[in-house]
Parts: structure tokens; C-alpha cells; sequence
């Protein structure tokens, strides 16, 4: 699933306000209580750094001179 920091920064909104009621790109979700807000915290925050670690390696071409 794709998380985005839109939403990250909606659940962390929520969870400071003490609401579990949270909307963000047009979707509105409300949780049954903060641990549950908290537990979606960590997974969002999880998958994005996740993703973030996966970028394309770079290549490069490498080379050495003795003198």
C-alpha cells in the first residue's frame, strides 16, 4: 500500500490534538482509540522509510591511475 506524507502528517496531527478522527486527501477515517491511532503512526512512518531506503543505485564508472 502507498502512504504518503500527507497522511503521515495528518495521523500525527490527530494523535497531538487527542482526536481519532483524521482527514486528509479527501478520506476522513476515524479510529476506535489513540493506541490505534499510534499503531497506524508506525506503520505509516515504517513503510515510508522503507520506501525512501529503496532508490535506484546510482552506476558509475570508476577508475585509478599509478602515476
Amino acid at each position: 500500500m502507498a502512504f504518503t506524507q500527507a497522511e503521515l502528517d495528518a495521523l500525527k496531527s490527530a494523535y497531538a490534538s487527542g482526536t481519532t478522527r483524521v482527514t486528509y486527501e479527501g478520506k476522513t477515517v476515524e479510529y476506535d482509540d489513540g493506541a490505534a491511532l499510534l499503531a497506524r503512526i508506525r506503520v505509516v512512518e515504517a513503510e515510508l522509510t522503507a520506501s525512501a531506503g529503496k532508490k535506484k543505485p546510482a552506476a558509475g564508472f570508476a577508475s585509478f591511475s599509478r602515476g
